[in-house]
């Protein structure tokens, strides 16, 4: 007589230092650590102590540029976010004018430089200003920072559009045919089986564009908007000390290396249901 064996349950932590465990005490650790950079004065007290008086002068001007950059990349993900999903949809279909406008538009903005694109945005509104004046627009496209945050929302539209129509095409077939036998209507088993899935899937690439959104930031203060790159150029410049570089990369580090350690949790609390014990 044979048996058949349970399914084994999802692996757990072996003990407060356990493996999942040491990654939430690294992401809390360093989502501190980028909260206290920005929010308190202990990055200048640090430079006090090593005696680097540039760090210590344009250290305020630095923390506020990194707020600008979080508020940048925050902001143009989830107006990208919300934009890339019609843009999936009409990718997913492939077929009709919706589809090839889609298509058109993550040929262009995925096969061109987000410089070019910024300063197209940038520059090329002052060539219809009076256009712009006329219809109340001139307002938003003469400051620096509005451009750059629809030329970076309507980037990474496309990027996050094409990971999801990756992941929905992955959806497996079968899960569409279980929806109809159940008597689901189509615009029902997107929503409630197709989606979800497909969600979970993108969820590493999502991650990965997050984390390429944060380092192509610096895109901004090329048009005089005041980032973390841009504090960190007008330090250097009034300086002629190369070394503010050096701290500006070890925060964008620690900024990258925060969202990686982040999204890991987000994407194993997510997958749990999904892991077995090896």
């Amino acid at each position: 007589m044979t048996t058949t064996p349970h399914p084994e349950a999802p692996p757990t932590a072996s003990g407060f230092f356990g493996e999942a465990r040491t990654g939430d005490l690294v992401a809390l650790a360093l989502a501190a650590v980028i909260a206290s950079l920005v929010l308190s004065d202990w990055p200048v007290v640090i430079g006090t102590w090593l005696g680097n008086d540039i760090f210590v002068r344009y250290w305020p001007r630095l923390a506020e540029g990194l707020g600008v950059t979080l508020q940048l990349v925050a902001i143009s993900i989830v107006l990208g976010g919300l934009l890339s999903l019609p843009l999936a949809l009409a990718r997913f279909r492939n077929r009709g004018f919706a589809s090839t406008l889609a298509y058109g538009y993550v040929y262009f903005f995925r096969g061109t430089p987000l410089l070019a694109q910024t300063f197209l945005v940038y520059y090329g509104a002052g060539e219809f200003s009076d256009t712009l004046r006329g219809i109340g627009l001139w307002g938003f496209f003469k400051e620096a920072y509005w451009c750059v945050l629809l030329t970076f929302s309507l980037n990474t539209a496309a990027y996050q559009a094409e990971i999801l129509a990756g992941a929905i095409r992955s959806v497996p077939r079968g899960q569409w045919e279980a929806a109809h036998a159940l008597g689901l209507s189509k615009p029902v088993a997107f929503v409630k089986i197709v989606l979800p899935q497909a969600f979970v899937t993108a969820l590493r690439p999502y991650g990965n564009e997050v984390i390429l959104m944060i380092k192509g930031s610096a895109v901004a203060s090329v048009v005089t908007v005041f980032d973390l790159m841009g504090a960190t150029r007008l330090a250097a410049n009034r300086t002629f000390d190369e070394q503010v570089y050096l701290w500006a990369a070890v925060v964008y580090l620690l900024l990258v290396e925060t969202i990686r350690r982040v999204w890991d949790l987000i994407e194993r609390g997510l997958t749990r249901h999904l892991r077995r014990r090896a």
